[in-house]
């Protein structure tokens, strides 16, 4: 089982380049940052931590942007989106960012994609709502299209181009692994439809069992004629907790996820510190 963090990096946290180094140093998987770009004062979506939003939503860097900072200082470290907010982006403009990333890296992108909650957010993208989960489909299909074609065209609903060209094309073959987050059962479904994994938050496992959720995610992708152990499982957001950590293992679960403060290094290499020592336990 691999074990990565994510972050949301600001001008006032400790930096891209400096934790991705921390984090190869200590002999972590994957660094994973999410996104928003923007969150707008009115409130049509409640924040599904309850409350008001934390400062960091507002203030986080792009995705992009700090995660190529942290390939440039690093080797073995994976970099990924957690997630890529794409019923807000361009697909022929995130194609080009994605494989040129996955290029740069020498093939440590991770794709996770997300169709996101903030309907103020989307909306102000152009984006309707109630349609969100269509067109964010349509334009991972056009991108792999984008990705695997020498004269790709896509003819959707949401997402239409004639035969175009695009280089450079990923490094990854055929493309970084499309890991798509959230919840049981919708976007368990999304995964097993078009992804390469699936990204589940730890707490919202809890409820029903994580085992329990895990069994019903495989059930269901072998129903759809998908191999599970084609679906790797990344966890979000896991405590440093040994007993459940090793059920992870034991049930398969390919990658979990720690969080981390949007704080300076005296904060969080602390943090790096105690999950180290996990992992060590972990014997992994």
């Amino acid at each position: 089982m691999k074990i990565g963090g994510v972050m949301f990096f600001t001008a006032d946290s400790m930096q891209p380049a400096d934790l991705a180094r921390a984090m190869e140093d200590r002999g972590f998987e994957s660094l994973w940052v999410p996104e928003h770009t923007h969150v707008p004062q009115t409130r049509l979506s409640e924040y599904p931590g309850g409350g008001p939003l934390p400062r960091p939503y507002y203030e986080i860097y792009d995705p992009f942007i700090a995660l190529n900072t942290a390939a440039a200082v690093t080797t073995t470290l994976k970099i990924g989106t957690g997630i890529a907010l794409l019923v807000q982006r361009d697909p022929i403009v995130t194609a080009k960012m994605v494989s040129s990333l996955d290029q740069v890296s020498k093939g440590r992108f991770l794709f996770g994609v997300g169709n996101g909650w903030n309907r103020d957010e989307i909306e102000n993208h152009g984006t309707v709502f109630a349609t969100r989960h269509k067109l964010a489909r349509e334009r991972i299909e056009a991108m792999m299209k984008i990705w695997t074609s020498d004269e790709p065209s896509y003819d959707g609903e949401f997402v239409k181009f004639g035969p175009m060209s695009q280089w450079p094309k990923p490094f990854q073959k055929p493309y970084p692994p499309v890991i798509v987050g959230g919840a049981y059962p919708h976007a368990a479904r999304r995964a097993i439809r078009y992804g390469n994994g699936w990204i589940p938050r730890s707490d919202r496992l809890e409820d029903a069992g994580i085992g329990v959720v895990i069994k019903q995610f495989r059930d269901m992708a072998t129903e759809a004629g998908r191999d599970p152990a084609s679906l790797p499982i990344t966890i979000f957001r896991v405590p440093d907790e040994i007993p459940k950590l090793r059920y992870c293992q034991e049930i398969g679960i390919d990658r979990v996820v720690f969080s981390l403060p949007a704080e300076k290094a005296d904060t969080i290499l602390p943090i790096l510190d105690r999950w180290a020592a996990v992992k060590r336990d972990l014997g992994v």
